[in-house]
């Protein structure tokens, strides 16, 4: 076997993809929605399987010997059939990060979203005031979260522009808040420097910058802090419309801006160790474009920074499944889980409670990490 899926023989065809080509019956999915990565002699690798042209690791269950495992306690019991996961060569993927020290050879991060704003997409303003933002994260931090990231601008168009100043107004209490509480990683989502920089200094460890570096100062003021940075893919700068966006290869096109964003960072002086990426699923993107994203990112985390994927409640997992923004936590979990496979390496998420749970379903199904405890038919 080569652990990819495939359909089965069917007694009617199936219907056209809307793309307009049939998908054929043994066919894989991959091949016929989304195109595979091929290797050298053509032929194609499938999902997870990008380890031979992209320098990764292939972990394949039903392949002895492949990629990396995680030791486990129960030897006779091995990986169950038919698991696999792309495990990308990490740039330091051991790395402390404020007073987290993380392996993300190892492990998957959960990011809890914060935002302080009256018209965020999903919570409606119920963060807003400053007791509720800080009570927010640290509710997060002790369901689990790893790092909780503070957000004062929302990155949709449609609602109303936001100063720098008034932006500062939200999120600096925020971070100064949480990190006099606790000891959970703090990021703040912002693209202008002079709001990532006032953060920084009040404790913030990481600036998530969706404009991907637009403003090169940003580099600049990461580095003199000693910070980390993700780096976000989109096609416009927060708060400006880009309707209908057009690409040739979502995916390529994506992985080829976050390198060329990476190599900017690194030549401001931002060490390789402090640097991840996000391909943006969503932003500036259609539901077709995340989807692609989604089957094919081991060819965004084969670019070796750790990885972060935002999924939780966007509208990709609404139009996928024909839910309303409160009924997708189904499929920001699946969503995610999907990911991981594929090796992201920190989930932004609005439920932490059930993403923690879903990630580490996933990392101990990849053999990432050992069950809680063992007692069924021991």
């Amino acid at each position: 076997m080569t652990g990819r899926v495939r359909f089965p023989e069917l007694a009617a065809p199936c219907p056209p993809e809307a793309g307009g080509r049939a998908v054929q019956s043994g066919e894989t999915l991959v091949d016929a929605v989304h195109p595979s990565p091929r290797r050298r002699d053509g032929k194609a690798l499938g999902v997870g399987r990008a380890g031979a042209r992209d320098g990764g690791t292939v972990l394949l269950a039903d392949e002895p010997g492949a990629g990396r495992r995680a030791p486990s306690a129960d030897t006779d019991a091995g990986t169950a059939p038919g698991a696999r996961a792309y495990l990308p060569d990490l740039i330091e993927p051991r790395r402390t990060i404020g007073g987290r020290t993380f392996d993300f050879s190892r492990e998957v991060a959960v990011v809890a979203i914060v935002n302080r704003t009256p018209d965020s997409f999903y919570d409606r303003g119920r963060t807003y005031a400053l007791d509720a933002a800080i009570d927010r994260a640290l509710t997060a931090a002790a369901e689990g979260a790893d790092w909780v990231d503070v957000g004062g601008v929302p990155f949709s168009p449609d609602v109303a522009a936001v100063s720098a100043q008034e932006e500062l107004d939200r999120v600096l209490p925020v971070v100064a808040g949480v990190r006099a509480r606790s000891d959970v990683v703090v990021s703040v989502d912002t693209s202008r420097p002079e709001v990532a920089r006032r953060c920084l200094d009040a404790g913030a460890a990481v600036i998530n910058d969706t404009s991907g570096l637009r403003d090169p100062a940003m580099a600049q003021v990461v580095a003199r802090a000693g910070a980390s940075v993700v780096i976000v893919h989109s096609l416009a700068a927060p708060h400006a419309r880009h309707p209908a966006p057009r690409y040739t290869d979502v995916v390529a096109e994506v992985g080829r801006h976050l390198r060329a964003r990476v190599a900017l960072a690194l030549d401001a002086g931002v060490p390789a160790g402090r640097i991840f990426v996000d391909p943006g699923h969503d932003l500036n993107k259609n539901t077709r474009h995340s989807l692609a994203l989604t089957a094919r990112l081991n060819e965004i985390t084969a670019i070796g920074m750790p990885t972060l994927v935002a999924l939780s409640n966007k509208d990709f997992v609404g139009e996928t499944l024909g839910r309303p923004r409160e009924e997708r936590l189904a499929g920001s979990l699946a969503a995610a889980a999907l990911c991981v496979q594929q090796g992201a390496r920190l989930v932004r998420a609005h439920e932490v409670g059930p993403t923690v749970d879903a990630v580490r379903l996933a990392e101990a199904v990849l053999g990432l990490r050992e069950p809680a405890y063992a007692r069924h038919n021991v």
